[in-house]
């Protein structure tokens, strides 16, 4: 099994169009998720962090993962949610979110 937890930031003054989003569209991509080997995967918010963690118990995670990027519903809710959200990641990374170990400091308000 492969745990991932990663974290990216949702933009204050779209909080409630991302929740509403969150709502309507979210079971369909979650299916999609379980169909991919995806299981435990939880989104929860803290503040303006988005936190999100799930784990892989598939064989082959390229292919369960290129499966979830053609899904037509997981690319509708990124459309719609993205406007939403802000990468955490270093500038020119190919990657969106950031592994939560690298950010966990910033909820922590100490």
């Amino acid at each position: 099994m492969r745990r991932h937890a990663m974290v990216i930031r949702l933009r204050p003054e779209h909080r409630e169009t991302y929740l509403r989003l969150h709502a309507a569209v979210w079971p369909a991509v979650e299916e999609t998720l379980r169909q991919a080997n995806m299981r435990n995967f939880t989104i929860f918010l803290h503040d303006d962090l988005l936190f999100g963690y799930y784990e892989y118990v598939g064989d082959d995670h390229a292919a369960d993962q290129a499966r979830i990027a053609a899904d037509p519903q997981t690319q509708e809710w990124w459309k719609l949610t993205e406007p939403c959200q802000e990468s955490l990641a270093p500038e020119g990374s190919d990657d969106w979110w950031v592994p939560l170990p690298e950010v966990w400091h910033l909820a922590d308000k100490g």
